[in-house]
This record gives C-alpha cells, sequence and structure tokens, in this order.
C-alpha cells in the first residue's frame, strides 16, 4: 500500500492542504488547481533538507564532573550515544520559515517517528529519574511536548510556563526581552512551593531568553532551579552564555 504524506511548506500552494480524503492509492499534495496527485504523476513534491547533528552527552546529573567547565562541547571525537544519530535524523529543517533566513528546527518529524521520540523521552528521564525533581516547569508551546511525559516517569508534576492571558486565575510573571520589544511568561500563583527542585524543558535553546525568564520567575518564588534541558541547541546564538551558572542539558547541537 501506498503511504500517504504530508509536507508542510512555507509555499502557499503546499500549506492550504484540504482536508479531504485521498482516493486510495493517490498521495497527499494538492496540486496548483486543486485534486490529488494520481500514482502514475511525474510531479515531483518539495525536497526539504535535513541538517547534521552531533552531540555529546554531559556527565550525570551531580556527578564530579558536572561543573560549567565540563559542560558539552559537542565534539565529534567524543563518545556518542547511539540514539542520538536517530533523534538528529528525526528532526526537519525548513529554511526561510516563518520568515527569509530562518532555518526552522521542526520537530513535529520527531514526534511521527515513535522509536526516536520514545528515545528522547528515555535519554532525559535517565538522567533525572532519582535526582529529587519535584517540578517540571514547560516553556510554550513545544516545551509542553516534552515536559508532560518526563514528569510522569520520574514521579514529579508538570507546571506549564505560557505566554500572557492564557492561563485562568491568579498569576506570577516574569517579563523578557525580545530582538524587538519585551515579552511576559506566567505561570499560576502556588503552582510550586519554596524549596522545591525543578528541571525547565523546552524543545530548543537559541538566545536563551525564554530560559532565563524562567529561571527567574521560579527562583523569585524560592524554587531551586536544577537544570535546563532542550532537544536541540543552536550555539552560534550563544544562549548558553546567558544561563550563567545555570547547567544546560542538551541531546543535539546544530552543525
Amino acid at each position: 500500500m501506498r503511504r500517504a504524506l504530508i509536507l508542510y511548506s512555507s509555499n502557499p500552494i503546499y500549506s492550504q492542504l484540504s482536508t479531504t480524503r485521498a482516493p486510495p492509492g493517490y498521495v497527499v499534495f494538492p496540486k496548483r488547481d486543486g485534486g490529488w496527485i494520481p500514482p502514475s504523476s511525474s510531479y515531483q513534491p518539495p525536497v526539504f533538507r535535513m541538517r547534521n547533528y552531533k552531540c555529546t552527552l554531559p556527565p550525570p546529573l551531580g556527578s564530579a564532573s558536572d561543573s560549567v567547565a565540563n559542560r558539552p562541547k559537542m565534539a565529534s571525537q567524543d563518545e556518542q550515544d547511539p540514539r542520538i544519530s536517530k533523534i538528529s535524523s528525526a528532526i526537519r529543517v525548513i529554511p526561510n520559515f516563518p520568515k527569509p533566513g530562518i532555518m526552522f528546527q521542526d520537530i513535529t518529524t520527531l514526534l511521527l517517528d515513535t522509536k526516536a521520540f520514545r528515545d528522547t523521552i528515555d535519554l532525559f528521564v535517565e538522567r533525572y529519574r532519582g535526582k529529587d525533581i519535584s517540578v517540571v516547569a514547560g516553556i510554550e508551546a513545544r516545551g509542553f511536548i516534552f515536559g508532560p511525559p518526563i514528569a510522569l516517569a520520574i514521579g514529579a508534576k508538570f507546571v506549564p510556563m505560557r505566554k500572557p492571558n492564557k492561563l485562568p486565575g491568579e498569576v506570577i510573571s516574569e517579563e523578557y526581552s525580545l530582538e524587538y520589544g519585551t515579552d511576559k511568561m506566567e505561570m499560576h500563583v502556588g503552582a510550586v512551593q519554596a524549596g522545591e527542585r525543578a528541571l525547565i524543558i523546552d524543545d530548543l535553546i537559541a538566545t536563551g531568553g525564554t530560559l532565563c525568564a524562567a529561571i527567574r520567575l521560579l527562583e523569585r518564588v524560592g524554587v531551586q532551579v536544577v537544570e535546563c534541558a532542550c532537544v536541540i541547541e543552536l550555539p552560534e546564538l550563544k544562549g548558553r552564555e546567558r544561563l550563567g551558572d545555570k547547567p544546560l542539558f542538551v541531546l543535539v547541537s546544530s552543525d
């Protein structure tokens, strides 16, 4: 049976996917004039480039070598976990999205690969299980994908860190800077208690602005941030440096 594929592109021709079911054997790529692509068609769908990644897992949390000086350098000669290559190959990079010049790191293809997605969660769980972490704070929006399964596996509660005016009830907020202007991050009052140990999770670290805001927000109410964790790091944007002495754990780093 020929599988139906759905790819997303900034090209409006491909972004307007019909909700009508394709006929058997047809591929789900809309033509310019509507309809579906028959199996015998010479039509070639757009090709998206996969980016190369490399990774070194940092030392175990709490070990003697777990220090700022010994954070992962992502050196290719270091030993790699065999699961990393499957995770990195499952991440798609889409150029010029959402605007020209941006290389968008698309983790939706990782979520479609059940083995790679499970390996991603397992690597985080193996690192944080048994570390007395009671809070997993996920940053909106893709931190909500990875945070809950990690929290359940290590026996912690999940706390969503949301954009302004998304949470009902009383909230506490933290402002942070953007390239042009500012934004806010919010969480519920009473969601965490002073003295709790927290892990902050997001899909990607770029400039580090949102992670820094999450750290400040949690520390304002007396929570100890044990570590920040991301699936992807863009080291050229130097977000790691903005975290100061807060440890950062990443699975893959863009090359």
